[in-house]
């Protein structure tokens, strides 16, 4: 080992292979064409590492959706992790709240790994700690996985989940560092004041917060953390950093504007820096459009759609439009329109409805005067008893002016 040489990592997470939301059908798999993105945005990470010769790949939890992929999505994760293996890299899988089972005794989606025993993979479903000698020099890394609740009342030995500390599990990890070594602390939990993304849509079961006090307080040279799918630095400039390495891939909307991809790490003891290297994940496009002061709604639309006829291919497009009661859209042209793109969700409108109060009584409908009333009342917050009686003397009236 070069004197002051760092070590060189790669830290990733919240694969979610999967996840098959907003894809075409591939007729020749028979699953969504949305998985091969997941996997594409994988290999970018696996080639690069190769390139870059690191000296081990953490991934801090969440290979799947769910926690029983398909058999097909577990051949493709084990290629690929095997690559790496196979090229003399470390692998860390740390388990993630969609790997783990519910119950201890369970296998999870990672623990084929550590039944086959393949060299150079590391699959941590408990707490731990493990020491590597890389080809840069040693390396320290204390694993903090997703633990649920039966694991918990099981560690607890049946005290239950309030009784669970996870600062007193990180104290217990930090223990077993020697400060002498560079150490990292993997992880995929929350931290309080990190900024959520979708994650919070598709968590499986309860949730749990570390203060970010207890994480800078460690004998950690960095903090490499999955779970929350946003790409945020949570000690910026300062040691250690603390980073959310974010979701490889795009899940829905509401990740249309960030950045995805991964980190690489230059361990040093108390002066690690770090790379964000991005990646190709699918773009998403929102399409936004206010048509309600126009006499030509259709026509300013598909005018306005045709600009971005280029932006949208190989994009996951949905249209929003602001419209008036009474205004038509054939959404058949807009489709038609946005063909070239991966794929069309939809258009989605948002109507103005015209007030049935704010004009005069004669644009009212005779035939309806009953309900229309009834319901104006109701948002006046009359009684029953009142709206009735008033009823009574509005009938009253109509006959008295019909006659």
């Amino acid at each position: 080992m070069v004197r002051g040489e760092p070590l060189y990592l790669i830290h990733f997470s919240d694969l979610h292979l999967g996840i098959e939301s907003y894809g075409p059908l591939d007729p020749q798999t028979g699953v969504s064409s949305r998985v091969r993105d997941f996997l594409d945005r994988l290999d970018e990470v696996v080639d690069y590492a190769l390139k870059s010769e690191v000296d081990a790949v953490l991934f801090c939890g969440d290979a799947y959706k769910g926690r029983n992929p398909l058999p097909t999505y577990e051949r493709e994760l084990a290629y690929r992790v095997k690559k790496l293996a196979d090229a003399g890299i470390p692998v860390i899988l740390v388990g993630g709240n969609h790997d783990l089972p519910e119950h201890p005794q369970k296998a999870s989606s990672l623990d084929i790994f550590s039944a086959l025993k393949v060299p150079n993979v590391y699959v941590f479903r408990r707490p731990g700690v493990i020491r590597l000698e890389t080809r840069r020099g040693s390396l320290q890394i204390a694993a903090m996985p997703y633990p649920p609740r039966a694991f918990i009342r099981t560690l607890k030995e049946e005290k239950g989940w309030e009784e669970f500390k996870i600062e007193e599990e990180l104290q217990k990890l930090a223990q077993e560092i020697d400060p002498k070594i560079p150490s990292v602390l993997a992880g995929h939990f929350s931290v309080i004041g990190a900024r959520y993304g979708s994650e919070k849509a598709i968590i499986l079961g309860d949730d749990f917060e570390v203060p970010r006090s207890v994480l800078l307080s460690g004998p950690w040279d960095y903090v490499a953390l999955g779970h929350i799918h946003c790409f945020q630095d949570l000690n910026p400039g300062n040691q250690p950093p603390v980073i959310y390495s974010g979701s490889l891939e795009r899940i829905d909307f509401s990740e249309e504007h960030e950045s995805k991809g991964f980190v690489k790490v230059h361990l040093r003891k108390g002066e690690t820096t770090w790379d964000f290297i991005p990646v190709k994940a699918r773009p998403f496009l929102t399409i936004e459009a206010d048509v309600r002061g126009e006499k030509e709604a259709e026509k300013i639309l598909m005018n306005k759609l045709q600009a971005y006829k280029e932006k949208v291919s190989g994009a996951v497009v949905r249209v929003k439009v602001k419209m008036k009661e009474g205004q038509r859209l054939n959404e058949e042209k807009v489709r038609e329109l946005l063909s070239n793109c991966y794929y069309f969700v939809g258009v989605e409108k948002e109507i103005e409805r015209r007030s049935r109060f704010t004009a005069g009584p004669e644009a009212l409908d005779p035939s309806d005067w009953r309900g229309l009333l009834k319901e104006y009342f109701k948002a006046k917050k009359f009684s029953e008893e009142e709206i009735e009686l008033l009823l009574k003397y509005a009938e009253k009236l109509i006959r008295e002016v019909e006659e």
